[in-house]
């Protein structure tokens, strides 16, 4: 399986929290980036990568910045590119304060069949304090306005361990995503990264997070409450409705081939034991590549056998569904016991071993950061 992710680094405002690559929106900028990306879609076409596409991820940013004619031209030049698989599934990440019921109309004539939305929260102040563009009632409206246009497939983020965030707050914040029944949550705790405005909050001391027994309270709670509500658990972050897993995601925690375009993307080529490659996120070094016809991407990593069993294992340790021996055997040629025995041994509280699959039990994922240090 092959995917294909378009970085859109653009938003109307930065979001004090968010560390990936994006830019306050110029509309010339704006206007002009789509036709940077067919060009790279047109270079990269020549090189080694995947013809056939069978998911496709706007991401950013803000995608939902661009016009619903700019994502369909971009999906066209895919697929003259490449050939867009008949029954791919196409994402768009979505800010509510920046639909209408027309855009999203527009999105969904385009071809996009999956919608981010990106709520993280319905509390009105929390939302003020994450500054975020949109209230509660445009974030419902949102919703709303995505099943009029034809949305069958909606993914809403759900960010907990919020500043000043309590019990009740997150107990609400739940009824309220279940009363929006969306096919698939994505639930996030926040945290301070390195470079962003609230890392510099928190490490001066004018901002405090919940501390680490709230934060796994919440991830365990959220984790009781949703699968009660029959969504299954199937990633560390991720949870969906029966036949609503993220396709593009799952391809990922594969280990499956995706090409990257945009200013700041990445791109993994599984040929031989996979090389891992980047586009550097610097949009005028983007520009100017494209322009003098030079590679956009440079390679990060090229795998060995060895750390690409070891990253097999930590991507599928992720996910509820986990590795088998079987899978090891005819990838690698070995078992999980054979290579992993004193991790195994470390970690007997958190993992499972059932039928020759072996899984991290909810309870080890909340401790994924250090459990997976024994696999690496």
């Amino acid at each position: 399986m092959a995917s294909l992710y378009l970085h859109i680094p653009f938003c109307r405002r930065k979001c004090f929290y968010c560390d990936f690559y994006s830019l306050e929106a110029e509309q010339t900028e704006l206007k002009s980036y789509p036709a940077l990306l067919k060009q790279h879609l047109a270079w990269a076409a020549e090189s080694h990568w995947p013809e056939k596409i069978e998911t496709i991820y706007f991401g950013g940013g803000t995608p939902s910045l661009l016009t619903p004619q700019a994502v369909a031209e971009i999906l066209q030049a895919v697929d003259l590119h490449f050939s867009i698989d008949p029954g791919a599934e196409i994402s768009m990440e979505a800010n509510p304060g920046t639909v209408t019921l027309e855009s999203l109309k527009g999105y969904r004539s385009a071809g996009v069949n999956r919608l981010s939305l990106g709520l993280q929260t319905c509390n009105e102040k929390q939302l003020l304090h994450l500054g975020r563009l949109h209230d509660q009632k445009a974030g419902r409206e949102a919703v709303d306005w995505s099943r009029q246009a034809g949305f069958d497939n909606i993914s809403l983020d759900l960010m907990f361990a919020l500043p000043r965030q309590t019990f009740t707050d997150l107990e609400n914040d739940l009824s309220t995503y279940l009363e929006l029944a969306p096919e698939h949550l994505s639930c996030y705790g926040l945290t301070a990264e390195e470079n962003t405005p609230l890392y510099q909050q928190v490490a001066s001391g004018k901002l405090a997070l919940p501390d680490e027994d709230f934060y796994a309270d919440a991830f365990m709670r959220l984790h009781e409450r949703l699968t009660s509500a029959g969504y299954a658990h199937y990633e560390i972050a991720n949870y969906s409705l029966p036949d609503f897993k993220c396709r593009h995601n799952l391809n990922y925690w594969h280990r499956g081939a995706y090409l990257g375009v945009g200013a700041g993307a990445h791109s993994f080529l599984d040929q031989q034991w996979g090389s891992r490659w980047e586009v550097p996120a610097d949009l005028a070094n983007y520009k100017r590549a494209l322009h003098n016809k030079q590679e956009p991407m440079k390679c990060l990593e090229t795998f060995e056998a060895e750390s690409a069993l070891r990253e097999t294992v930590y991507l599928a340790l992720r996910t509820q569904r986990g590795i088998t021996d079987a899978e090891l055997k005819h990838r690698f040629n070995c078992t999980f016991q054979e290579v992993f025995p004193e991790a195994i041994e470390a970690t007997a509280q958190w993992l499972v071993h059932e039928g020759g699959r072996w899984s991290l039990t909810p309870a080890g994922w909340l401790l994924f950061d250090r459990l997976i240090l024994a696999f690496l």
